[in-house]
């Protein structure tokens, strides 16, 4: 069985491979090691992940993706989640997460038992479909809160000038905050200036709330 290490941040003034070094120290300790990483910055919410989909493809049957927390992989809403989970099931792939203790067995002896092997992934299986769904409503809060940040902004109008000013402000927004795109993507799709995608985006994430 291969591991293969996967670090995932949202916009790309996080840093994806912050886990790395507890990650390698947790499987090292485990006496194995991560044959290789991949790592991107893009939305948990996306399936549009060309690193993982290499892994994916990197992959073979019955080997394993080591993630620090589940929503590192998963932020997907139900029919995202369910197209991933088949991807992954279809190589039978392990899935072991630091935050999902009973993942950890996949590092430990093999287990010849047939029923606890069956138990096994059936309570597996259980707990990373809850811990995706408690990773997509923490999206979807933050989402919330953001748009009401958003409102509360305009109403105490901390952005003046034309509507378009608005519009466009809320395009930079939508690119550079919430999808993650870089800022040079942001300036180019919304044409404006690399100075003017940092001061929105630093303007709105100052109005978010807590």
């Amino acid at each position: 069985m291969y591991i293969f290490g996967y670090l995932r941040a949202s916009t790309n003034e996080q840093d994806a491979q912050r886990a790395k070094s507890s990650l390698k120290s947790f499987v090292e300790e485990k006496g194995r090691r991560v044959a290789s990483w991949y790592w991107e910055n893009v939305s948990g919410a996306s399936l549009k992940r060309p690193e993982l989909m290499r892994l994916l493809d990197d992959a073979a049957p019955g080997d394993a993706i080591l993630i620090e927390q589940v929503d590192r992989l998963s932020r997907l809403n139900d029919e995202d989640w369910i197209t991933l989970k088949a991807l992954i099931q279809e190589k039978n792939l392990k899935i072991i997460s630091l935050d999902l203790p009973t993942s950890h067995t996949a590092l430990s002896a093999h287990i010849n038992d047939e029923f606890t092997n069956a138990m096994l992934r059936a309570i597996n299986n259980m707990m990373l479909d809850m811990l995706a769904a408690i990773a997509r409503k923490d999206y979807q809060d933050r989402r919330r809160r953001q748009k009401e940040g958003i409102e509360k902004a305009k109403n105490e109008g901390k952005f003046r000038g034309r509507q378009a000013d608005l519009n466009k402000h809320e395009q930079i927004y939508k690119l550079r905050v919430i999808n993650g795109l870089s800022i040079a993507d942001t300036a180019k799709l919304a044409d404006v200036s690399y100075r003017t995608v940092i001061r929105v985006a630093q303007s709105y994430k100052a109005n978010e709330p807590e």
